[in-house]
């Protein structure tokens, strides 16, 4: 059981460039996001993004504690860079504690080839430039088959289903919203290994306003501000 939850709760925050269009941040400076578990604060995601010329860069810091029955069975904490240049995304590094375990991505753009170079804690190796870092700040995971998780570096493919339009309510304020799902391309995955997110994404800010999932209790990543 806390073996499943600890599997199931990696996906989550790696799920989440085609090389990103940083174009349509450029007026972002913060995005936060908070994080439950049945319907309990228990930590927070935020990105922020800073411009110089013809770079950006983003910075992501998460973290959260689970508890059953008062005992800490899983803690996260983790830090992570994203650098573009003219759009396009030239490196991302993290590093991340997890239960005490160290993980990491040292991800660079290899120009000649058009390839990522990428070497993590539990991947080293190559990947297509239309493969998303999994960030939940990038809308485009909406529109990939492929993202590379921003703890280790491993990738995964995805398939992206469209629901329909939806009215949420966040924080006390009401948004008209897309739902979407995120789901494993391979469902003959172990349950407790695939991606079975529902996303609700806000075309009028481009941003992703919640992420849902079920797995030993209800999970909401929310958009509490942005500036």
């Amino acid at each position: 059981m806390k073996k499943s939850l600890i599997t199931f709760l990696l996906i989550l925050i790696s799920s989440t460039n085609l090389s990103a269009h940083i174009t349509h941040y450029k007026k972002f400076n913060k995005i936060e996001m908070e994080i439950f578990r049945n319907n309990e604060l228990i930590g927070y995601n935020y990105y922020s993004f800073k411009r110089e010329k013809n770079r950006t860069l983003i910075t992501n810091q998460i973290k959260f504690t689970v508890k059953l029955l008062g005992a800490t069975i899983f803690k996260v904490e983790g830090y992570g860079e994203e650098k573009y240049e003219d759009n396009n995304l030239i490196s991302f590094n993290s590093k991340t504690i997890q239960n005490k375990k160290k993980k990491f991505v040292n991800l660079q753009l290899d120009k000649k080839n058009n390839k990522f170079l990428i070497k993590g804690s539990s991947y080293t190796g190559t990947a297509d430039l239309n493969t998303v870092i999994g960030n939940w700040w990038n809308h485009e995971l909406l529109q990939s088959e492929n993202q590379i998780s921003p703890i280790s570096g491993s990738i995964k493919k995805q398939i992206v289903t469209f629901i329909g339009k939806e009215k949420i309510k966040l924080y006390g304020k009401s948004f008209h919203t897309e739902h979407f799902t995120l789901k494993s391309q391979d469902m003959n995955l172990p349950e407790n290994k695939r991606l079975n997110f529902d996303i609700w994404f806000d075309n009028k800010t481009g941003l992703i306003l919640k992420v849902k999932y079920s797995r030993m209790g209800n999970w909401e990543y929310r958009l509490k501000s942005f500036e």
